[in-house]
């Protein structure tokens, strides 16, 4: 039996002028990319994102999870 996992994209922080460098810790919502797609998928899929999106000061990344 195969597993299946859903890939997506969020936010690690989030702005906050109370923090040091003006950055809390907040894993933000997560937005699908894709959903139920095999493990050597998703690791693509998030490969591919990862490369050609730069993070930006909020680090937004693609990742996934078990589905």
């Amino acid at each position: 039996m195969q597993d299946y996992y859903d890939v997506f994209v969020r936010n690690w922080w989030r702005s906050n002028p109370g923090w040091p460098n003006g950055l809390e810790p907040w894993p933000g919502r997560k937005t699908y990319l894709r959903k139920h797609v095999t493990h050597e998928d998703a690791l693509e899929i998030c490969e591919k994102y990862n490369a050609t999106h730069t993070p930006g000061r909020l680090s937004r990344k693609a990742e996934f999870e078990d589905a």
